[in-house]
């Protein structure tokens, strides 16, 4: 699971851009699929045969990560861009970034720290005033490596360290594809449907119209959320930690979950030993809050993986928790095929 999750975490599949991930994805599960196809928005869906048929089970995570576009480049070929996504800009400075498929290197620069006056020294930059620097010398030998319209991802390795954690940006939701691979893999307890969505990152796109097609009667959704338990955070507004499992949660700002489902999935840790964790402070948004209220509305449930520093180039979880969240959405297929055995 680590390997798949690092592996994952180094492709570039900025909101819109998931092309890299998507083409990764399907050659690895392509061999284990009663059928493959990408639709109109660019979402991939795999079908695969289970031991029990109990209905169309949609599992659902999304391919995309918050980024930047390049919007434009100044006489002396910097490079200006907007972002794609949730992005906090106090974490972008200095920072590394790929840009486009060639994966031009640059750096998200900002005015030079002795120009600083005491003023600005006390905001954060406007993105106005950032901008990423490739060494060129003009726009037009910038123009000659990167185009307008190009993303840029974030460029900041892949660590493990302390006490079994990983550092990578992207974990939020490779992590998520990362188990939807390894249950297509495997013998299934239901027939399933795995949908790897585009552009969550942006509003949950992708997820509306794999949602209609699909036509589920279950989803569940496997993600990264957002931890929120630094030290400097107030405990009321802590939401999970990694390490602490699997998180299961009732309800995000987007979704309310399927009680019914929730109450099956938390069965499914009990019974087999694996430590969970709801939310604690209710924040973020998943697929699920698309594919919940399509068509006349689908059951829908919701398993992540902790993350700290979520929509950064340095994001950060639990080794462990990668694990129990493949076991935990596993054991929640076989118990569902037993509950609604039809």
């Amino acid at each position: 699971m680590l390997n798949l999750v690092k592996e994952l975490c180094a492709l570039n599949g900025v909101s819109s851009f998931e092309d890299e991930v998507r083409a990764v994805i399907r050659r690895k599960v392509e061999p284990y699929a009663e059928s493959i196809r990408v639709d109109a928005m660019g979402n991939l869906i795999v079908t695969k045969k289970g031991k029990k048929h109990v209905g169309t089970v949609m599992l659902a995570a999304h391919m995309d990560e918050v980024g930047l576009i390049i919007h434009g480049i100044t006489e002396e070929g910097y490079l200006r861009f907007r972002f794609i996504g949730g992005v906090d800009r106090r974490v972008t400075l200095g920072k590394p970034v790929r840009i486009g498929p060639k994966g031009i290197p640059g750096v998200i620069g900002l005015k030079a720290y002795h120009l600083v006056t005491e003023d600005e020294e006390k905001k954060i930059p406007k993105v106005e005033d950032l901008y990423i620097d490739i060494g060129a010398d003009s726009k037009e030998e910038a123009g000659t490596l990167v185009e307008i319209g190009e993303f840029a991802a974030f460029d900041d390795g892949i660590v493990e360290f302390g006490d079994g954690l990983i550092k990578a940006k992207a974990l939020d939701d490779r992590v998520g594809c990362a188990v939807l691979i390894k249950l297509l893999r495997e013998e299934l307890p239901v027939d399933c449907t795995c949908v790897f969505t585009v552009q969550e990152e942006v509003g949950l796109r992708g997820a509306y119209g794999a949602a209609f097609s699909v036509k589920p009667d279950y989803a569940v959704v496997i993600e990264g959320t957002t931890a929120a338990d630094a030290p400097t955070t107030a405990r009321h507004k802590r939401v999970c930690a990694p390490g602490r499992g699997p998180v299961i949660p009732v309800m995000d700002g987007r979704t309310i979950y399927d009680r019914g489902l929730f109450a099956l999935m938390t069965a499914a840790a009990e019974k087999r030993g694996i430590p969970w964790q709801s939310k604690q402070y209710i924040s973020g948004g998943t697929d699920g809050g698309a594919i919940q209220r399509s068509r006349a509305g689908v059951r829908t449930v919701g398993i992540a993986a902790a993350v700290r520093y979520l929509h950064s180039p340095s994001s950060v979880a639990s080794i462990r928790d990668l694990e129990l969240l493949h076991r935990l959405a596993k054991g929640f297929l076989e118990d569902l095929g037993g509950k609604y055995d039809a």
